[in-house]
């Protein structure tokens, strides 16, 4: 086992010396050392109970056999985040994430670990982290937030129903009180965000790519059900440090990349998900691209839509049948039924035992919302290296639309004209400079966007960024934009005016610009200077990549 590095042999005196400080006993050195990879924290609504799940995972560990050895890694939460500085930290914190579990994992000898992350950039940082040590690991999430209850129409909300208030009440829709009573009543308890946001979107993709257990994405977080999922994950990475596989690494290939690109076109996930899976991809070595995606949307239905696109929740596709269900309803020729992963079972074998409960919730093929996926990448002048839309979130009016640049150099800025009635029907939003270099840190746009909708623009009003966009944005929204401005990309050399066009069905996205007038604005632009001096996001601006290969810091 790789823990008989601290633990055998004289010359590992002193280190088992300290192991038995820690309350170890000398019979626990032939057990396997099973690593606990906690987020937790305690002013984080989908990190706040993880202390109590960790306790729990580590009483599994030791009745399967093993050493339980829980650490800590840090989690931004987007929404309190959002909207301030702040959030110029989240997607940056994937990287610090990835560096602290390589960096724990490989200090302390793991045979095998369990991570227990929620929300957005947790995910994927602790897996990026899992190929580098590339040790067996199982991810069990601390499930999903319950929807709220709509103080005004009694209809199931969540924490976007809280931005969008925001933007209605500054419209005069709705009251402040009334604000204040949506805002008390939408995040009900502890979880991720109740809709297909970015970190349920990431928990449920997980199963499908095999390194997680079939509930692990939908499964509420104050359900009992739970304690069945880590009590199996326990035993899972028992199982796998002792037999010393399947690795991440073995599991995480193109095939499985493709099950997991393939779920979440057929659910229309975040737009944060292309982004994750293209750094993951980058971390294991395995090639995977843009145009790879919009092939797997181009042959994938689309045949669950959850808020913020549709009215359901997690918890109803939970009930419906979860994720298996999900990938059973799909066309087998669309899924590489023969990979396996944590379960130690075939993809396929697992689809088998899922039952479909919902039609609605699920829905057939012949019913499909669309018969591609609920994502698209679209080209053009204005995004050269591509950009990214939800499209499942767009109304039918909104997939074609030219209107005219208003022009915003930060979010802030773009916050402020919205609210204070600048932006009119007809007018494309341009959000720039807030890309992973500009920004840096590619702040997320929910804020801009839920006022848009909330104002009552959402079908006359388009918004491109070369930020990204919390897994709660819907609308004609799309961000990625790349080259971003600080790279010296057509966004930058946009002027209020210029005619903006979005064919998301095409997927084309241009601006009305000959090339002998983008030339001479190219000639005239001034160079970029970072916004920030000083501290980790002065080295992050330096060396992150662009988004059109994950944002990563990988060269």
């Amino acid at each position: 086992m790789i823990s008989d590095q601290i633990k055998k042999g004289k010359e590992r005196s002193p280190h088992r010396s300290l192991l038995f400080a820690t309350g170890m006993k000398r019979s626990d050195l032939k057990k396997p050392f099973i690593g606990i990879c906690n987020s937790y924290e305690s002013f984080v609504p989908g990190h706040c109970h993880l202390d109590k799940v960790g306790e729990f995972v580590r009483e599994c560990v030791i009745e399967a056999g093993g050493v339980p050895m829980e650490f800590n890694t840090i989690a931004v939460c987007d929404g309190i985040a959002m909207a301030h500085r702040g959030m110029k930290y989240s997607l940056p914190s994937r990287e610090l994430i990835a560096d602290s579990v390589e960096s724990i994992a490989r200090a302390h000898c793991f045979d095998a670990m369990i991570c227990i992350p929620n929300c957005d950039k947790i995910v994927p940082g602790m897996l990026i982290g899992a190929l580098r040590v590339n040790i067996p690991t199982i991810f069990a999430s601390g499930g999903p937030m319950a929807p709220g209850k709509h103080p005004l129409t009694g209809k199931d909300s969540d924490l976007n129903t809280v931005f969008e208030g925001v933007g209605a009440e500054n419209a005069g829709k709705i009251t402040a009180k009334d604000l204040e009573k949506i805002e008390e009543t939408s995040c009900p308890g502890c979880g991720s965000c109740s809709g297909m946001f970015t970190a349920n979107s990431m928990n449920c993709l997980y199963e499908a790519l095999g390194m997680a257990l079939p509930g692990n994405g939908t499964i509420l977080a104050i359900d009992p059900k739970r304690k069945d999922l880590y009590r199996e994950a326990a035993r899972r990475a028992v199982a796998m440090a002792k037999k010393g596989g399947p690795l991440p690494r073995e599991i995480v290939t193109r095939e499985a990349l493709d099950n997991a690109l393939t779920l979440d076109m057929a659910m229309g996930g975040s737009t944060n998900t292309v982004l994750h899976t293209l750094a993951i991809a980058r971390e294991a070595d395995v090639d995977f691209s843009l145009e790879r995606m919009n092939e797997i949307s181009a042959r994938t239905p689309y045949i669950c839509k959850l808020a913020p696109s549709g009215h359901y929740h997690v918890s109803d596709l939970d009930r419906a049948g979860g994720i298996m269900a999900i990938l059973k309803r799909l066309d087998p020729k669309l899924l590489h039924m023969d990979a396996v992963g944590v379960s130690g079972k075939t993809l396929g074998s697992l689809i088998k035992k899922a039952k479909i409960l919902d039609d609605d919730v699920i829905r057939t093929l012949p019913n499909a919302y669309s018969k591609d996926g609920g994502l698209a990448v679209l080209w053009g002048n204005l995004a050269e290296r591509g950009c990214v839309v939800k499209k499942g979130g767009v109304a039918p009016g909104m997939m074609k639309f030219t209107g005219k640049a208003i022009c915003f150099d930060s979010q802030e800025d773009a916050c402020e004209g919205i609210l204070g009635g600048k932006v009119k029907p007809g007018h494309v939003v341009v959000i720039r400079y807030e890309g992973p270099k500009g920004g840096p840190g590619m702040q997320e746009m929910l804020a801009p966007t839920s006022y848009i909708i909330g104002a009552g623009l959402g079908e006359s009003v388009a918004l491109i960024t070369d930020g990204r966009f919390s897994g709660a944005t819907h609308g004609a929204c799309v961000g990625h934009v790349s080259p971003e401005a600080a790279e010296g990309g057509l966004i930058a050399l946009l002027k209020d005016g210029d005619e903006i066009t979005i064919d998301i069905p095409g997927r084309k996205i241009s601006a009305a610009l000959s090339k002998a007038e983008i030339a001479r604005r190219k000639k005239a632009l001034k160079p970029w200077k970072p916004r920030i001096l000083g501290g980790w996001l002065e080295r992050y601006a330096r060396f992150v990549g662009n988004a059109s290969t994950g944002a990563s810091l990988k060269d």
